[in-house]
């Protein structure tokens, strides 16, 4: 993004040039998380607050409509979720810089999201400490992703994924269904889920379907 500056000319003839702040699109569906970060961006001279977003589709409306300098962006948001919406952005504007601000320590959503474009990847319990530090290294180019994070995807990277199929699978499971109810919920016979079943266990290296459940949300390949 090109560089802003603001002049004010004094009493002499003397010009004095700063750097304009670091303008920030909020968006969380979350009111009381947004205000509390405008709140802390707030006491931040070179920050500014210039929109805040409730879902995904005010954040690519608002951020055509401000373009800001760096977009804060969650994940989970009703209409359009957080990485659907840093694709939109990214699209439209390949230089967009944006943070995500997340729950959701997981290795899946985590590179879904800087794979969409996302610059840097924050867990929303790491805001106190990590928040204003990661603004100011994303604004200057950089990126920034907790080493927690990137281990987590580092350590997954080989791992075959789940298909389509076999995530709907796992969702039936996650909501207490026996086999036969997830065929005909799925319209499949229950061989073909039994198959399914076997698969996921596999590949999430999982001993049972209680541990295949937790592992899929803690890396977030499912939601419940």
């Amino acid at each position: 993004m090109a560089f802003r500056s603001n002049s004010k000319t004094f009493s002499g003839g003397y010009r004095v040039v700063t750097a304009a702040p670091i303008r920030i699109l909020i968006a969380d569906d979350h009111p009381l998380l947004r205000e509390g970060v405008a709140a802390v961006l707030s006491n931040e001279q070179d920050m500014e607050v210039v929109a805040e977003a409730g879902n995904g589709i005010e954040a690519v409306e608002l951020f055509r409509k401000y373009t800001p300098d760096i977009t804060l962006m969650d994940l989970q948001m009703p209409g359009l979720n957080g990485v659907d919406a840093i694709r939109a952005i990214r699209g439209e504007a390949p230089q967009a810089r944006i943070i995500v601000l997340t729950t959701y320590s997981g290795d899946i959503q985590a590179g879904l999201a800087l794979k969409a474009g996302a610059a840097g990847y924050l867990l929303k319990s790491m805001l106190r400490n990590d928040l204003i530090d990661t603004i100011r290294m994303v604004h200057a180019g950089l990126k920034r992703v907790p080493p927690e994070i990137a281990a987590e995807i580092a350590e997954h990277m080989a791992d075959e994924r789940l298909s389509e199929r076999e995530i709907e699978v796992l969702v039936e499971v996650a909501r207490g269904s026996a086999n036969k109810e997830i065929a005909r919920l799925l319209s499949i016979s229950v061989t073909t889920v039994n198959a399914h079943v076997k698969n996921i266990l596999q590949k999430l290296h999982a001993k049972d379907r209680t541990q295949a459940v937790t592992i899929a949300i803690k890396r977030g390949i499912i939601e419940i």
